[in-house]
């Protein structure tokens, strides 16, 4: 019998259709699934369009996290549609305030030996407690909501060898950021990031958390822990023994690549703006001048990260010039930092409390001074995400960030031995933490009678058409490298709440890169029928949000033409009707530029038979030019696509299953 690591008996143990070979696509079963109310909505929304009856995962939890601030009627509307489907699909329902989906999932339905797709980018976090977790647009979670497998391409698996023992004032956010600076936000595209060794036992679970969550900045399927005795020991923490399996790894497995990280050997890191690739150590920027720390978010989100915090700046003051704000990432761990005195401390200290949710992670409030720096504990420092044009973020350990908030600039947590007398403190994991599950709403048994709550800014989602046969359209941007969704499709209090009504979000189209974006699309789609956009590599990382698909899908994006995309912005073009096309010879990148009118013809018959996509570039006074693309796409999501979109294609599944109300 082959010997197997975590990741390959997690995905034997659910598989449904395809071979476990890296690169082919594989269906398989999912057991839970997790929404957040920034893409939940438009999840709901396309259950409704499928005309579900009930949810066919074992568990689905509808979080609110990131759209708390209620400035207007928008957001507290879709907080009461969001409690209405919920109801009415068969989810359970996290209420505003109760906390960020990841930790909150890990908490209290986070299951070793499960699968789970999430609409965030950050589902991977699941994968502390031994689970595949993956994040994934909101129609494919929509999908396996309605018992349907969920496809990807079979990735190959990094093991990646943890030994020996981290040091004093070095902590989980470092390992990820070490990998980072190794792989950069590209290197683990294609690839499940699984860690094992001796070294695992320097981490909690929630230590495990921080480097699944971000594992998605390297651009992962996912990151994988066993369930081992320290999983035992948090869901016992968590009064939820009883959900413990071990899995681990077969002793003599392979990987199909390998690294090693010697945690003896790891110092404070930091990633500089504006990505999380950009790891230097903190002794390369220290002295810096900041205005902001920010503890908190999915990717530092344990009991320990705002305890340490607390018992570093215990009995001091923050800097004059600093605002020090904390994201608790739930009421559980609000009432857990009460208990253990972490939140007086913080207080003391001069630390602003803020809602359990992400908040400043995704631009909703905190946004920073402007020409200033702010260090964060967030798992992103894409440009403007934090809400601040041009801003300069930092991502960092809560060590990094505690020190700092102290000093007033950026400063090796080490320092604080010399410049405080500050041995490092410990800290220990109570046997059982305080459970609060006061805002989770269980779902009724039959919710079929429930009417969805939709005030005026929730739109019905349109009808998505089938590619035509003949394209001529404009090229309306011609971008670079490692677009972000952040760059497509902002977020932040100005543009989320909009997220339920797909014709005012598409206004902020592309607008960090070109603000006359939506108004030459709208030109576009009236004289052309459309348009498309150039990129290079890895288009479209970070977010898992669908609205950068779909938002430039209502303003007649047609195609995008690129050398390579992020996985799962590439599942999000292909369900919402929008061609990925790939540059057959990378160099063609350079013969496009932008306001060339794109021809192209025989394009349903070439997609369909998997031909080279030819494509014809026009240019105002010159010659034509022609050029091969191609395209990734499987027989499946060709079909998908000339039927007009994934939803479509779920209707009449539904349908064929008996599940239509």
């Amino acid at each position: 019998m082959a010997k197997l690591n975590v990741t390959q008996k997690l995905i034997k143990s659910h598989l449904l259709e395809g071979k476990m070979e890296p690169g082919n696509e594989i269906g398989i079963k999912i057991d839970q699934a997790l929404l957040q109310d920034a893409t939940g909505t438009l999840v709901q929304l396309e259950l409704e369009a499928m005309g579900l009856k009930k949810a066919q995962t074992e568990v689905a939890v509808q979080y609110v996290d990131h759209n708390l601030l209620q400035t207007d009627y928008k957001n507290a509307d879709d907080h009461l549609f969001l409690h209405s489907a919920a109801q009415r699909f068969g989810i359970w329902y996290s209420r505003p305030g109760n906390g960020v989906s990841h930790p909150v999932h890990m908490q209290r339905f986070g299951k070793p030996g499960k699968t789970m797709v999430g609409s965030d980018s950050h589902t991977p976090a699941g994968g502390s407690l031994g689970m595949l977790a993956i994040g994934t647009g909101g129609l494919d979670v929509a999908a396996a909501i309605a018992g349907q497998p969920y496809y990807v391409k079979m990735p190959q698996v990094m093991g990646v060898k943890l030994t020996g023992k981290l040091p004093d004032w070095v902590s989980a956010k470092d390992i990820i950021l070490e990998m980072l600076r190794r792989y950069d936000v590209k290197g683990g595209v294609g690839k499940v990031i699984e860690y094992y060794g001796e070294g695992l036992k320097q981490l909690s679970a929630m230590d495990r958390h921080v480097i699944a969550n971000m594992g998605a900045e390297l651009g992962a399927t996912t990151t994988v822990f066993p369930s081992d005795e320290e999983t035992k020991r948090f869901l016992k923490a968590q009064k939820r023994e009883e959900d413990w399996t071990e899995l681990i790894a077969d002793e003599g497995c392979e990987y199909d690549l390998q690294d090693e990280i010697i945690l003896d050997e790891l110092i404070p890191l930091i990633a500089k703006p504006t990505s999380p690739g950009n790891v230097v150590p903190v002794r390369e920027v220290e002295g810096r001048e900041i205005s902001q720390v920010v503890i908190g978010s999915s990717a530092n989100p344990g009991l320990r990260d705002f305890w340490i915090a607390g018992a570093i700046v215990e009995d001091k003051a923050v800097n004059n010039d600093v605002s020090f704000d904390i994201n608790p990432t739930s009421r559980q761990m609000i009432q857990n930092m009460i208990e253990n005195r972490a939140f007086a401390n913080l207080i003391k200290a001069g630390a602003r409390f803020h809602q359990s949710g992400c908040m400043g992670c995704i631009g909703m409030g905190e946004a920073p001074a402007s020409d200033t720096i702010s260090l964060r504990t967030m798992p992103r420092n894409f440009p403007d995400r934090s809400g601040t044009k041009d801003d300069n973020v930092y991502l960092c350990s809560p060590e990094t960030a505690a020190a700092s908030a102290l000093t007033g600039k950026i400063t090796d947590p080490r320092d604080l031995e010399k410049l405080y007398g500050m041995k490092y403190p410990k800290f220990e994991y109570p046997e059982i933490e305080i459970i609060n599950t006061e805002m989770l709403v269980a779902p009724p048994e039959d919710g079929t009678d429930i009417k969805l709550k939709k005030g005026p800014n929730i739109a019905t989602l349109p009808e998505i058409k089938a590619i035509k046969d003949e394209y001529k359209v404009p090229v309306l941007l011609k971008m670079g490298d490692n677009i972000s969704t952040d760059e497509i499709l902002k977020a932040g209090a100005e543009v989320l709440p909009f997220r339920s009504n797909l014709p005012e979000i598409s206004k902020f189209s592309y607008s960090v890169i070109d603000e006359s974006f939506y108004d030459r699309a709208m030109e576009a789609r009236d004289e052309y029928g459309g348009h498309v956009v150039v990129a290079r590599d890895n288009y479209a990382q970070g977010s898992s949000r669908e609205h950068a698909a779909l938002a430039p899908k209502y303003l007649g994006q047609v195609a995008v033409i690129g050398n390579s995309y992020a996985r799962i912005a590439w599942q999000n073009l292909v369900n919402f009707g929008i061609l990925p096309l790939e540059f057959t010879n990378k160099e063609d990148y350079d013969k496009i530029e932008q306001g060339d009118i794109i021809i192209l013809k025989n394009f349903k018959d070439d997609v369909r038979e998997n031909n080279p996509v030819k494509v014809t570039i026009h240019k105002e006074g010159g010659e034509d030019v022609e050029i091969e693309t191609t395209h990734s796409m499987s027989e499946r999501q060709v079909n998908i696509l000339l039927k007009g979109g994934i939803i479509n294609e779920f209707k009449e599944r539904l349908e064929e299953q008996n599940l239509k109300a």
